[in-house]
C-alpha cells in the first residue's frame, strides 16, 4: 500500500497561513507590497528548498558511509520561472559544492545520480514536470 503526506494549512490573516511539518510550525506570507506582512517564506521557493534537503541528504548520507570526509557541502538551486501567471518553474538547476581534500570525483558523481535516479523523491516528481539538471564542483582544501 502507497504511503501518503498529509498537509494542513491553516489560515491565520491576510494571506498568511501556517502550517505543522513533523512537528515543527511554518508560516507562509507574501511581502508588504503584495498584502502580506512578510511574516514568513513564499511558498515557491520552498520548492526549492524541499528538493535541496532530499536530494542533500541523499548525498552527504552516502558519502558519509563511503568514509569521504567532506568539510563543507552547498546546494545552490536555481528556479527559472515564468513571466506570465501563473507564474510557473519551467527549469530547475542544481549545483552541488563539496569542499575537502581528495574527494574523488567519480564517487561524488555516483553519489548524486543515485540520489537523482533512484532515491530521491522530490527529484523524481520535478522530473516529471520539468528539465531537472545538475552539477558539481569539488573545491579543494
Amino acid at each position: 500500500m502507497p504511503g501518503k503526506e498529509i498537509i494542513v494549512c491553516d489560515w491565520l490573516d491576510g494571506v498568511a497561513f501556517e502550517t505543522g511539518i513533523d512537528n515543527h510550525r511554518l508560516v507562509l506570507d507574501t511581502p508588504l507590497d503584495y498584502g502580506g506582512q512578510d511574516r514568513g517564506p513564499r511558498p515557491k521557493p520552498l520548492l526549492l528548498v524541499a528538493l535541496a534537503g532530499c536530494t542533500g541528504m541523499d548525498v552527504i548520507s552516502m558519502l558519509q558511509k563511503m568514509q569521504l570526509k567532506v568539510e563543507k557541502f552547498r546546494l545552490i538551486v536555481e528556479g527559472d520561472l515564468t513571466t506570465e501567471h501563473p507564474k510557473q518553474f519551467y527549469r530547475i538547476h542544481l549545483v552541488y559544492e563539496f569542499t575537502g581534500q581528495d574527494l574523488p570525483p567519480e564517487k561524488i558523481r555516483q553519489a548524486i545520480e543515485l540520489s537523482q535516479e533512484k532515491y530521491c523523491g522530490v527529484s523524481a516528481t520535478i522530473k516529471k514536470a520539468m528539465p531537472l539538471t545538475w552539477e558539481f564542483k569539488i573545491i579543494d582544501r
